[in-house]
């Protein structure tokens, strides 16, 4: 296909360069497709907007999660504790990821005094670090947490009070779950940011949270954003999860995840963005 000039304005000025003939397809995905060129480099406009996602990328690491921002925002009724890993600041948890996932001295005292054996019983709990992408927390964990919470509710389980967790990893929420005697074990972090994706929240489901599982152990849903998977898909997605591990009491790789919405759609409905396109 033959290239065409294409306009490039940048503020007040304007530039020239050519165009990709992939750009069309750029509407359907926020990836780097299609951008165009000038001579053999990108143009202007482009390294501008590259140079703007790798600093949005590096803020989300970065910048702290704003705790106070967030219980605000959290639904009212819910109870709270704060946690913190062995990581004593960022840097400590970007460089020693095991200090990321097992509760400092002072938290663990918590749960264990405040869960005791003739405390409430519960058998889920909710858990929200901050991971590797504070905006994807600040965003959107209070809405996935009111959506989760609804959903648990009217399914009669009982929640534990919700978990914030500060330089928490993935695997942290074994302990707090295996603290607390739970079930099911839900819990939400920022996920490592790409350029395009700065602020994606995942969500990992254990089924009987103990110190010492193994990724395997558990199922993620991922992308969790209002450009990727919407709040009410993921929290479909969970409860059907949900429901199966209980059925078959496990979770992880021997709990496929068949849920996928778009499998129940008719060849029809199903959308292909190259027909679309």
């Amino acid at each position: 296909m033959a290239e065409k000039p294409l306009q490039q304005p940048f503020g007040q000025q304007a530039g020239t360069g050519t165009e990709n003939s992939w750009s069309g397809l750029r509407r359907f995905t926020d990836a780097r497709i299609g951008l165009g060129r000038t001579g053999s480099s990108l143009t202007t406009q482009q390294m501008l907007a590259f140079q703007m996602d790798h600093a949005n990328a590096r803020d989300a690491v970065h910048i702290p999660l704003d705790l106070n921002r967030l219980q605000a925002e959290l639904p009212a009724e819910t109870e709270r504790l704060l946690l913190n890993s062995q990581a004593v600041n960022r840097q400590t948890y970007l460089q020693r990821p095991d200090l990321g996932r097992a509760l400092s001295a002072e938290s663990r005292q918590c749960l264990q005094q405040l869960y005791s054996a003739d405390a409430p019983v519960y058998n889920a709990a909710i858990v929200i670090a901050d991971g590797l992408s504070s905006t994807a927390v600040q965003a959107h964990a209070a809405r996935m947490t009111r959506h989760i919470v609804d959903a648990l509710s009217e399914r009669d389980f009982r929640i534990a009070p919700l978990c914030l967790v500060n330089q928490g990893r993935v695997a942290i929420g074994d302990e707090i779950g295996q603290l607390l005697g739970v079930e099911l074990l839900i819990l939400m972090i920022g996920e490592r940011p790409g350029l395009s994706s700065p602020d994606s929240l995942g969500i990992y489901y254990t089924y009987q949270p103990r110190v010492g599982l193994q990724d395997s152990s558990r199922n993620c849903i991922s992308n969790i954003r209002p450009a990727g998977l919407s709040f009410q898909d993921a929290t479909d997605k969970l409860i059907w999860l949900i429901g199966q591990s209980i059925r078959i009491r496990q979770s992880g790789v021997m709990l496929k995840d068949e849920s996928e919405p778009v499998e129940a759609l008719s060849e029809t409905e199903r959308p292909c963005f190259l027909l679309d396109g």
